[in-house]
């Protein structure tokens, strides 16, 4: 009876002493957790908080190089005259069924409304020397000439500092000389059409490439028809030369 009651004394000390060093060390056990934890997400929030400012830069970055773009391309456009000089070729009928391939001088004068919109003057005169075969003149390569007077609106619908993209459209008045070399047979003796005066119309891509902000060089595909002789002549080509911009806008 004696060793039961110091039995049970033993075993009253012993669970509550096991009990507290269990406590203990799921305590242990769970509090470096916390700091591991926190940690992880300082790690994850501070990619975000360096990405922040990087992103701004590289925002600022970007609208300032949009700002000097838009800066630069309204130096450039803002001018209110621009004058055109240069050459210019096609080939199309001279006679039926005569071609020819004729060169021109070239000369424009445009007023922008905008720096996108713009109405043409032109001017222009081809000369060519088509071969009309062997015949009773003797005169196988006469010189003929046509000379117009165009009018009409040019758009840019391409801008950059450095070049442009416009489309024009032109119509007016075109006068043609073709036997005026032919010794007084005439035109329609050699297949040529006979001098007379018709409509034009052109229509043509513009490409601008700038040397200075009111320099430039120009080339310009074209479709040119006239009307000789109650007929059609549809002439493929191109337009180019030298471009200055004067007075601001």
């Amino acid at each position: 009876m004696h060793s039961f009651r110091r039995l049970a004394l033993l075993l009253a000390l012993i669970l509550p002493a096991m009990y507290a060093a269990q406590a203990e060390s799921s305590s242990s056990s769970s509090n470096p957790a916390t700091p591991a934890s926190a940690a992880t997400q300082d790690q994850a929030q501070q990619p975000a908080a360096q990405s922040q400012p990087q992103v701004s830069v590289q925002a600022r970055i970007r609208a300032r190089r949009e700002q000097r773009r838009v800066a630069a391309i309204h130096d450039v456009y803002d001018h209110r005259y621009e004058v055109a000089v240069g050459t210019a070729f096609q080939r199309t009928h001279a006679g039926v069924p005569q071609k020819v391939n004729e060169y021109a001088w070239d000369v424009g004068v445009t007023k922008y409304l905008n720096e996108r919109l713009g109405l043409t003057v032109n001017g222009r005169g081809y000369y060519g020397t088509p071969f009309v075969g062997l015949n009773f003149s003797g005169i196988t390569k006469p010189a003929i000439s046509q000379y117009a007077a165009l009018f009409g609106p040019t758009y840019r619908f391409y801008l950059q500092p450095k070049y442009s993209i416009s489309a024009r459209v032109l119509g007016g008045y075109a006068q043609g000389n073709f036997s005026g070399d032919t010794n007084g047979f005439g035109g329609p003796a050699l297949g040529l059409y006979p001098d007379s005066s018709t409509f034009a119309v052109s229509g043509s891509v513009v490409v601008e490439y700038n040397l200075a902000p009111n320099i430039g060089l120009r080339v310009a595909p074209e479709y040119y028809m006239t009307g000789y002789s109650s007929t059609l002549q549809n002439g493929l080509g191109f337009t180019g030369g030298l471009v200055y911009r004067f007075g601001k806008q």
